[in-house]
């Protein structure tokens, strides 16, 4: 007789072994919470870079507003004060459109030289037009002009670069168009005007002389010093700088510096460094704000003027 088969225990065994093996790999891992934290760190740090990047590209985009505040209605004009003029358009795109517009005023008088006038960084051209009324006095043709993002001239954001573009394309079109000669140019320039004329009459030691009516000493502080660039980096996200140092350094055409007082008379806190700076030909008016301001503005502007050598005549 044969003898029976015993069962195979062991096989039993080896099934439950397997059995288990699964339940274990069936479990979920299990994650800790140093893990989960370090993970959320770095979420929110993503996250703030992301928030600080975005505030980085609006104070890029949008620091413009704190120094340069444009308008668009034009709502007086030269002859709202008796003077002729006539409206202009030069600096043509590649597209053919002009850029700029502006008031070319004609002087009543033999003309000795042309006046360009660079308002400053509030409204346009239709606040500047008391302004002219002592150039014009003066017997000078006056290009009187909106920067492009003011007035009806081309929309833009404004910056010092382009400041500086639209004042060489005035240049540009007395010398091309008008074919009024360099030499009998006088750039006059009012607040961040006074700024810009001063740049641009360093740049053009060709010009006959530049009148700087209360240029700034510090304008981009209006931006630097907002608490919002705190936040950044805003030294090297805004290229502006209106530094009057170095043009002053490095003048080489006469200047007429116009300096307002209080009615007092007493010359305020100004700093009048960069008109120290200048070794050209140079002459500093203190004006007090008074009925008398326009008067007194325009005899020094013509005794001035006419202490030019050789008091050169183009027409």
């Amino acid at each position: 007789m044969s003898k029976p088969i015993p069962p195979r225990k062991s096989s039993t065994v080896a099934a439950r072994s397997t059995s288990g093996t699964d339940t274990t790999r069936n479990q979920p891992p299990i994650v800790s919470a140093r893990w989960i934290g370090a993970a959320l760190a770095i979420i929110l740090l993503v996250a703030a870079f992301c928030v600080w990047g975005a505030l980085c590209l609006t104070f890029w985009q949008g620091s413009w507003q704190l120094l340069y505040h444009p308008t668009a209605p034009v709502t007086r004009t030269p002859a709202n004060v008796g003077l002729a003029f006539d409206s202009v358009d030069f600096a043509a795109a590649e597209s053919g459109q002009p850029q700029l517009h502006g008031w070319w005023i004609p002087s009543a008088s033999g003309v000795r030289f042309t006046a360009i006038y660079l308002h400053g960084a509030d409204g346009n051209i239709g606040g500047t037009v008391d302004a002219l009324i002592p150039l014009h006095a003066a017997g000078m043709d006056i290009l009187d002009f909106d920067y492009r993002g003011y007035g009806i001239s081309q929309f833009i954001h404004p910056s010092e670069e382009s400041w500086r573009e639209d004042a060489e394309s005035a240049i540009e079109y007395l010398r091309d168009t008008r074919h009024i000669p360099t030499s009998s140019l006088i750039l006059t320039g009012q607040g961040l005007g006074a700024n810009l004329a001063l740049e641009m009459a360093a740049a053009h030691p060709e010009i006959a002389g530049v009148v700087l009516d209360n240029p700034l000493d510090r304008p981009t502080d209006a931006i630097f010093n907002d608490s919002r660039a705190r936040l950044v980096p805003a030294h090297a996200l805004v290229r502006d700088r209106w530094d009057l140092i170095h043009p002053a350094t490095t003048l080489r055409v006469s200047s007429l510096w116009f300096y307002r007082t209080p009615a007092s008379g007493q010359p305020p806190a100004i700093k009048t460094e960069a008109f120290e700076k200048v070794t050209a030909r140079k002459m500093r008016v203190w004006l007090t704000n008074s009925p008398d301001l326009v008067t007194n503005y325009g005899f020094a502007l013509s005794r001035w003027r006419d202490d030019f050598p050789g008091n050169r005549q183009y027409r």
